[in-house]
């Protein structure tokens, strides 16, 4: 996204249908400064980039609202120390609507089926018919009021949606049966007085606001997951202040606070441990049921759970710049984005109601044409059951519930996908490319072999971790490290000279050290016959070794290595089975890149890969005509991670990285790679389904409507359960069996 532009994610509220959704788009892309306008129907939620700071965004609320539209302009994430809201009291409003519809509906259905088959009714006719119409009125007029509300507001634009279908089938029926009732010889036909649709209007407004109800409930359930991580973090924090605890609010919570936290409390921000050891459960970030140790200096995330000790940290992130506010705010724009699957849903939707519409009045002509006596009510039942067994709300929500569900089912994992088009490009990859170092392996060297010649080896490693202090070379720090786990001592050095490209010349006491390369031994006149098998066999591992030593004679060597990941070669065996062509790159000699690829299983590499190099490897992939996705950590993966259709980030490389990519893994496992394939191609199988149900629904339904073969009370309770049906085959997703 462009530095200059500002990324904004709003409530709006009004939309029944998948129309609502391209007109919504429409009207603010129209808007200047206004751009990238993404409306998520399930969710309720509209975003857009705006380009000027000083855009009044009230402009773009009243706008809509000439269309029935509410974009409510507020903040739409929690304070840090709040409970998420819920958007005013929205969800009630189905459920009472439908209650208070149902109460006069049933003795509507009971009057009018008992009066038309039963011969021992006691009230005439005429007085029947006025009876439903003084029951009917109250459903139209105030649970259904909406319907014809919205309708109006639609009409004043030359609009039409959803509630124009229901609001003409609906007020179609009920205005003949009501001019049947109030004036019968206008519609009569022979002796006997017309018959009525009450029943019909009414039943239609009740099972639609029933599926409408249903619809919110499931809704709600797609969205559970971001609402478990909103409400993650501890509404307070125990601070030090003046050397006391003080608990305080967790919006009041600032950088470099110090915060104290006990066994079984919540983390409420990212920090770094100053005191104290304890083990944390990172699971509702990471994924990884084991709880994590953390001792001194180990990083904690906001929103895990400390277990059984009690530490002190410093405060290093708040709000949208922590671990949790990232995730949360990477879910969201994921959820605002759409899927390019979703283009042919889009289209169809912009022209669906009013082909409806024309659809019904073809009906309403054909039947009046070929109906035969009668022909005026046939015609117009026909008509009616035409517009109510449209159904453009299945169309609207296919794609973004299953984008929802499949998307938090990633984040409660561990895996943050940005958008729609990432889930669907990950499905349709052939072929991944693994960055070597951080990613396959654990970024860092590690001591793995010490061997010593005639040589104490407690002796050996005092020395080489005196000398060793005094340098910045990376391999001395992973003999640092090392030295620090087995507790070796330091002694006293005397003197140390460091000789690039080759190592160190040291005293201790009296006697002279050697640590290095086999040149600096050899150029010393230093024998290494001894460890030479040694020396060729893990250099053959792609080791690197620093021989020891002492007043010119061998006195061991040391190897270290960027171990492999312990996950890494079982994750390439699981991508070879999804048909992937996996490749490795790697900065490293042939020598040690072969080693590793081997390792894992890779069997094609590319050694001395300069950094600038990588997006180039990734290029020329794709122009043979491969869907790439590249998977790396460092802030030299950057440019590739871009030009790979698919780029996914290690979560525990740099924020370049992390930024640069389309999907992150919390966790710096392959293995999440495989799950985030695995997730993506679950949501798109079910996006396919439910378009597919979506379209076969309409394209059955319509014509059996016009055919006069559907009732219109029984297409209103398909239209209801139509969008029920699709959302809750979004929700299966959530129980799909992934190995994370």
């Amino acid at each position: 996204m462009n530095e200059n532009k500002i990324y904004h994610n709003f409530p709006i509220k009004g939309m029944t249908c998948a129309s609502c959704v391209a007109r919504v788009e429409k009207v603010l892309s129209k808007m200047e400064g206004i751009e990238n306008v993404k409306v998520n129907y399930a969710s309720e939620k509209v975003s857009f980039d705006t380009n000027n700071k000083n855009i009044d965004l009230k402009q773009a609320a009243d706008k809509l609202e000439k269309f029935g539209y509410q974009l409510e302009l507020t903040d739409v994430k929690s304070k840090p120390g709040e409970k998420p809201r819920e958007a005013k009291n929205e969800k009630n409003h189905f459920t009472n609507d439908f209650k208070i519809a149902l109460l006069f509906t049933i003795p509507i259905f009971l009057i009018s089926m008992i009066s038309n088959m039963s011969s021992s009714w006691p009230i005439s006719q005429d007085y029947t018919n006025k009876i439903l119409l003084i029951l009917t009125t109250p459903v139209l007029f105030i649970p259904g009021k909406n319907f014809f509300t919205i309708f109006w507001t639609n009409l004043k634009h030359f609009s039409f949606e959803m509630n124009s279908l229901v609001a003409i089938g609906t007020g179609a029926a009920f205005t003949y049966s009501a001019v049947a009732t109030l004036f019968p010889k206008l519609v009569q036909v022979g002796e006997s007085l017309p018959h009525v649709y009450f029943d019909t209007s009414a039943v239609i407004i009740t099972l639609i606001l029933m599926g409408k109800m249903l619809e919110e409930r499931a809704k709600r359930k797609t969205n559970s997951a971001l609402k478990k991580l909103l409400e993650l973090k501890p509404k307070t924090a125990t601070v030090i202040i003046d050397g006391k605890e003080q608990k305080i609010n967790l919006f009041d919570l600032e950088l470099r606070n110090h915060v104290v936290v006990k066994p079984g409390e919540k983390i409420p921000a990212d920090g770094k441990i100053i005191e104290g050891y304890s083990t944390v459960d990172e699971s509702m970030i990471t994924g990884e049921s084991i709880p994590i140790e953390k001792s001194l200096g180990a990083n904690v995330i906001g929103g895990t759970i400390n277990k059984n000790g009690t530490f002190v940290f410093e405060v290093s992130a708040l709000g949208d710049n922590s671990v949790l506010g990232q995730i949360i705010k990477m879910v969201e724009e994921a959820q605002g984005s759409k899927a390019p699957i979703q283009n042919l849903a889009d289209k169809v939707a912009a022209v669906f109601v009013p082909s409806v519409i024309v659809i019904s009045i073809s009906t309403f002509i054909g039947w009046m044409i070929f109906g035969g006596e009668n022909s005026f009510v046939i015609s117009l039942i026909n008509a009616v059951a035409v517009l109510i067994i449209a159904c453009p709300c299945a169309l609207g929500l296919a794609t973004p519930t299953a984008i929802m569900v499949g998307t938090e089912l990633g984040a409660s994992n561990g895996i943050l996908i940005k958008n729609g088009e990432s889930l669907e490009i990950a499905h349709k990859l052939d072929t991944i490319v693994l960055d070597k170092t951080g990613t396959i392996t654990e970024g860092k060297p590690n001591v793995t072999e010490v061997i010593t010649n005639d040589f104490d080896k407690s002796e050996l490693l005092k020395i080489v971790n005196t000398i060793e202090q005094r340098s910045q070379h990376p391999i001395a720090e992973a003999i640092i490290e090392y030295c620090k786990k087995e507790n070796i001592e330091i002694l006293k050095l005397d003197s140390f000279e460091n000789l690039d490209g080759f190592g160190i010349e040291a005293k201790i006491g009296s006697d002279e050290y050697l640590v290095g390369n086999q040149k600096l031994l050899e150029n010393n006149s230093v024998n290494t016959e001894k460890l030479e098998s040694e020396y060729h066999k893990y250099t053959e591992e792609g080791k690197s070794i620093v021989f020891v030593a002492k007043n010119n004679k061998l006195a061991g060597l040391i190897s270290v290595a960027d171990q492999v990941k312990e996950t890494s070669a079982e994750a390439v065996k699981n991508f070879k089975e999804q048909n992937l062509n996996v490749i490795m790159i790697s900065g490293d000699n042939e020598k040690t890149a072969k080693a590793i690829a081997e390792k894992v299983g890779i069997e094609k590499y590319f050694a001395e890969v300069r950094p600038e190099n990588k997006a180039e490897i990734v290029k020329e992939l794709q122009g043979k005509n491969h869907t790439v996705a590249m998977v790396g950590d460092g802030i030299n993966d950057a440019p590739a991670l871009v030009q790979a259709d698919l780029g996914i980030a290690i979560g525990t490389g740099t924020d370049v990285a992390i930024e640069s990519s389309d999907i992150t893994l919390i966790k710096g496992d392959l293995m999440k790679v495989n799950s985030a394939i695995k997730v993506s191609q679950r949501t798109i199988r079910t996006i396919k389904q439910n378009l597919f149900w979506a379209f076969i629904y309409n394209i059955i339904g319509i014509p059996l409507a016009a055919a006069g073969i559907l009732n219109p009370m029984l297409g209103a309770l398909a239209m209801s359960f139509s969008s029920v049906s699709v959302i809750s085959n979004s929700l299966r997703l959530k129980k799909a069996k992934i190995n994370f």
